[in-house]
């Protein structure tokens, strides 16, 4: 059930970095207002987890979830037309950069609360088990999350409950401009371990690590075992938000940044290929790219008029204010 092939896990992690590197170039032309939250750097992560799950597993992502998006299936055009708020994107262009969804692949949504995705995901698990189903569910969150209560009590349910689902730490060494190590006492694995929940490291610049942890961990919990969690140590090679480009936030040693940066996962997953099948992934990846730029910028915008409109799952329509 799960993709080990070298080349599609290379196109993956390709297809996140030139997505996003694309995605800060629209943002700095003004076609993508607000800014976003770069997945640079970490893409071995979505990539590698997401190739471990089967077609009717769920996941949730978080603020930086561009890359868990894509790494699931969805269209790179409607995302990109999701970010530039227009009507064809994956959720006309309602969701933006940090609450895309796709039902119809499993992705239940980046979501903005940080530790948010933990609920999300336990709860949805547990009443696909109810219904007999045999799916699973991965929960992404950062290294910030990891001290919020509706995470902790995500894992205590999903224990307790025995609910399948991969909670998986993105742990880039920072919340914002937090260090990690002034955050968070004891251990990330040690919070999972206090709910009796199986914890593994795993070296998240390398997909193919990566995708090997998800794999195992998905076999056990498919076959009838509980929770578990990743913690996979990565490092974010861009700002934690573009507006960081502007304002020059200087939080991280440039020596650091360095040391972080030589670790590409792109590279390392490229190294695994032949040079003309990489080559022939990276033409492909450019011209989808190109693609998904022009169906973007070609999309209408929303109506105005429409502003209430999807505020109601029966279809009702929101009262306008009073004079």
């Amino acid at each position: 059930m799960t993709d080990a092939d070298p080349v599609r896990l290379y196109r993956t992690v390709r297809l996140i970095r030139r997505f996003e590197q694309r995605a800060v170039e629209l943002v700095h032309g003004g076609q993508i207002v607000g800014g976003i939250h770069p997945y640079l750097g970490q893409e071995g992560i979505a990539a590698g987890v997401c190739a471990a799950l089967g077609a009717d597993d769920v996941l949730a992502g978080t603020h930086r979830g561009h890359g868990h998006v894509l790494a699931r299936g969805a269209d790179p055009a409607r995302m990109m037309a999701e970010l530039c708020g227009r009507v064809t994107g994956l959720n006309a262009g309602r969701g933006g950069s940090m609450h895309a969804a796709d039902l119809s692949i499993g992705v239940l949504g980046a979501n903005a609360i940080v530790g948010a995705s933990g609920a999300i995901i336990t709860g949805a698990v547990w009443a696909h088990r109810r219904r007999g189903r045999d799916t699973v569910g991965v929960s992404f969150f950062g290294d910030g999350a990891v001290n919020e209560g509706m995470l902790l009590e995500a894992f205590n349910l999903a224990a307790l409950w025995r609910v399948p689902v991969l909670f998986v730490c993105e742990n880039n060494g920072y919340a914002t401009t937090m260090p990690v190590a002034g955050a968070v006492a004891g251990s990330i694995a040690g919070r999972a371990a206090a709910f009796g929940i199986p914890a593994v490291g795993v070296d998240g610049q390398d997909p193919e690590r990566v995708r090997a942890a998800a794999a195992d961990a998905v076999d056990r919990m498919r076959s009838g075992g509980g929770p578990e969690l990743i913690e996979a140590r990565t490092y974010r090679f861009d700002a934690h938000h573009t507006f960081e480009h502007a304002v020059r936030l200087d939080y991280r040693p440039p020596d650091e940044v360095t040391r972080g940066r030589a670790r590409d996962p792109v590279r390392i997953q490229g190294e695994r290929l032949r040079d003309v099948d990489r080559a022939a992934v990276d033409a492909e990846v450019e011209a989808t790219l190109d693609a998904a730029v022009r169906f973007a910028l070609d999309s209408p915008e929303p109506d105005p008029a429409d502003a209430l409109a999807y505020l109601y799952a029966s279809g009702l329509t929101a009262r306008t204010g009073g004079g």
